[in-house]
């Protein structure tokens, strides 16, 4: 029996591999205060003299900085990385992370800080790399990195997905000295006079010296500096936070990492990190709630409320609220799950609390709003000792207090959960002295697992004084004698019977209740003012009409692909309908038709009483009825959407955005194909078409790592329609005084690839 269990397990559950070794680090190189940005009066001595110096110029921070010049080859360096920004694969380059979406945010000039690597092995040169980045956007950040193995390659995808970059890495082939002698980072502002910091030396405050020094020009203003600043900021408010350069983007679950239960009431709470949201469902996998809309940092309710990579959880039976990490905010969140509002716990924030949301709204309208934690002359809050640094794991005391503890089991807050205050911090071995117990019973859960499974694991840097499996510490939950376990390969939740040891795919259901992802909504604003909607938007379909002024009626009938079929049908709220120029949308729903059907309260009435008052044979309604029962397994294979404009005489513009939630089909009685053949089908549908092949390869590779049936994969495919109409004159009735309004009907076939 234990041997059937260990077979079915294997099976269906995946490698959770990670980051690799995470480099130790000294409690004071790894202070927290690094994080504070010193900033240097104009009388200070800047860090460099950037317009006379033309080389290399390594730093090692301490009492006296060693200065050295490169020779001339060096300086090739800036030249291949200028050279590699044309296009994504050359003969000796080749782009991860990067699609024609970031194109615009990744310049030629400006100011560039490169992290240098042979291997990205440790993620707090990353996590430096995301601070620097969150605190300065509208600099240019990247990675460089000399490419070895496929086996290294496919670790650096891994790795973008469990620390969730966003910035775009390039490959070399060419080898390059620095980059062989460890991690560092090169700063350059317009591809001239670089300097090296060794990454083992350089703190945060020493970065963000460097590039304040960048940024500051020779008789500038600073009030106009942090006005352009501002701008800059609101752009990437814009197009950053709705840009995401990784093709598996579009599944249902982006890199679940965390999960917690609530027993009474037969709920679950997943963390669905890098889709920035928390998921709410019931035992049986029907979604119940969503906890946030986008990527950013805001309370409210569950609809506006903003997170940056939520993480672990607890749930308080008594308060009805979640209590959970909200960890690239650096920040403790509370959700009120009858009230379905957001709050902050931690830090305690006046630009948090409800009252100032209107406040905030109108300064983002104008682009002022706060990014990160800035006061309201625009320079950053100093951080002491006890600040949280992207916190991941929660745990619930005795008392009423939370342990809060880092991904890398480093440090310990111990924060009161009714003042939101941190009381103490801990580092090191401290944290299982303390948190022994409650980390030992959560991960207790792992011995009623009947397999060998994890012993396959990989040491991955992330566990607690070496710890078996502590990494899983928020990933593993109970609930009603099953086990849900959170894989963020597979890219999916897995339930194991407690009884049985059977495994398997824990099925999501109610998909409509998310509605169109983040990055496929963006401000009214934004959309009348870019031409053609945001910029890098595929479009599957787009038309020309000529028609009379008046009512149009749209009915698109989409042809989805044989090898790929619809999960649910396709829900109101997950299409988004717009109309600009000389038309105006009519927006409604007419659920008796089957199909979805937009039209104005007002004219539903009016359609209603015309129905009423005109009475159809009998005859004529049998043979409706027979008719449609003879169409209905055509119509099934096909997705209906329906809108209603009013135009007037002029040129317009019906752009239609929906997602269909969708997985491949399984054919019976025929070739099941293979595994590699499924992987490239994901990755067609979900990839964009101007990645690389090389890029392609890697992410097929990463696919290929879950023991799962990729067919068992759910995934969103977006769709993007545009109607174009001209409308000439109304015609004039015969008295020619007034004139005639016209009804006009468009059907429009769209087939997908």
């Amino acid at each position: 029996m234990a041997l059937t269990l260990r077979h079915r397990l294997t099976k269906f559950l995946t490698p959770l591999l990670h980051a690799g070794d995470c480099c130790q680090k000294s409690s004071k190189a790894f202070n927290i205060v690094a994080l504070s940005i010193m900033h240097m009066s104009s009388a200070q001595k800047p860090i460099a003299n950037w317009t006379q110096v033309r080389g290399f110029r390594e730093h090692r921070i301490s009492t006296m900085a060693d200065k050295m010049h490169e020779p001339a080859s060096e300086i090739d360096l800036l030249s291949f990385i200028k050279a590699s920004l044309a296009e994504f694969e050359g003969t000796d380059h080749y782009w991860l992370n990067r699609s024609d979406k970031n194109d615009q945010l990744f310049g030629a000039d400006g100011i560039f800080l490169v992290l240098a690597a042979r291997i990205f092995y440790c993620g707090i040169a990353l996590e430096k790399m995301k601070t620097i980045h969150k605190r300065f956007p509208h600099i240019n950040i990247m990675g460089l990195k000399t490419s070895h193995s496929s086996d290294d390659q496919v670790h650096l995808i891994q790795l973008l997905m469990t620390e969730n970059i966003s910035f775009p890495i390039l490959l070399s082939r060419r080898p390059f000295a620095k980059i062989e002698k460890g991690a560092c980072y090169i700063l350059f502002k317009n591809f001239r006079s670089p300097v090296i910091y060794h990454e083992k030396d350089a703190g945060l405050e020493i970065l963000s010296q460097v590039v304040q020094e960048l940024q500051v020009q020779p008789g500038s203003d600073s009030k106009s500096l942090n006005v352009v600043r501002c701008t800059s900021l609101k752009q990437d408010g814009i197009v950053k936070d709705q840009c995401s350069f990784s093709p598996l983007q579009n599944l249902l679950l982006y890199y679940p990492g965390c999960i917690s239960t609530d027993e009474s009431d037969n709920r679950m709470f997943f963390s669905d990190c890098n889709h920035h949201r928390i998921l709410v469902s019931d035992g049986n996998g029907e979604i119940l709630d969503c906890i946030g809309s986008s990527p950013g940092f805001e309370d409210g309710d569950f609809e506006s409320a903003k997170l940056r990579r939520p993480a672990g959880s607890y749930y308080h039976a008594t308060d009805d609220c979640l209590y959970f990490v909200d960890s690239e905010n650096h920040a403790i969140r509370k959700a009120d799950m009858g009230a379905r509002t957001v709050e902050t716990l931690y830090p305690s924030s006046a630009s948090n609390k409800g009252g100032i949301h209107i406040w905030n709204w109108i300064m983002s309208k104008f682009g002022l709003e706060s990014r990160g934690r800035t006061n309201v002359e625009g320079k950053y809050d100093v951080f002491d000792c006890k600040s949280l640094y992207f916190p991941w794991h929660l745990l619930k005391s005795v008392d009423d207090t939370l342990h809060i503890i880092d991904r890398r089991f480093q440090t310990l807050w111990i924060m009161n959960i009714n003042s939101g205050k941190i009381d103490e911090v801990f580092e090191g071995s401290r944290i299982l002295e303390i948190c022994g117990q409650p980390i030992m019973e959560r991960l207790s859960i792992i011995d009623q697992i009947p397999c060998d499974w994890f012993q396959q694991q990989p040491i991955n840097g992330f566990l607690l004084g070496g710890l078996p499996h502590s990494d899983l510490l928020s990933s593993l939950a109970t609930l009603h004698n099953h086990i849900f376990i959170c894989d963020p390969v597979g890219q999916r939740i897995l339930k194991v019977n407690g009884e049985s040891g059977v495994c398997s795919n824990f099925q999501l259901s109610n998909l409509g209740i998310l509605g169109l992802p983040y990055w496929l909504i963006f401000p009214l604003e934004t959309f009348y003012a870019v031409g053609n909607g945001l910029s890098g938007t595929p479009i599957d379909h787009l038309q020309h009409f000529d028609l009379l002024p008046g009512r149009v009626n749209i009915h698109f009938s989409v042809d989805i692909p044989t090898d790929i079929e619809l999960v649910e049908p396709l829900q109101e709220s997950c299409i988004w309908c717009q109309a600009r120029g000389a038309a105006t949308e009519i927006s409604g729903m007419d659920e008796d038709s089957g199909s979805l059907y937009k039209a104005g309260a007002a004219q539903q009435w009016y359609d209603e009483l015309d129905f009423l008052a005109t009475p159809k044979p009998e005859s004529e309604v049998n043979v409706q009825e027979d008719n449609l029962d003879k169409n209905s397994v055509v119509e099934d294979k096909k997705v209906h959407i329906s809108c209603g404009v009013f135009t007037s005489p002029g040129t317009s513009e019906v752009i239609i955005y929906a997602v269909l939630y969708c997985k491949l089909k399984r054919v019976p009685n025929s070739n099941e194909g293979n595994r590699e053949e499924h992987a490239a089908r994901i990755l067609d549908i979900l990839s964009s078409k101007r990645s690389g092949k090389i890029e392609r390869g890697l992410w097929n590779a990463f696919l290929l790592q879950s023991k799962g049936d990729l067919r068992d994969l759910t995934f969103m495919k977006p769709l993007h329609f545009r109607i174009r109409l001209n409308c000439l004159d109304h015609p004039k009735a015969d008295n020619g005084r007034d004139i005639i309004l016209t009804d006009s009907s468009i059907k429009v076939d769209v087939l997908l690839n």
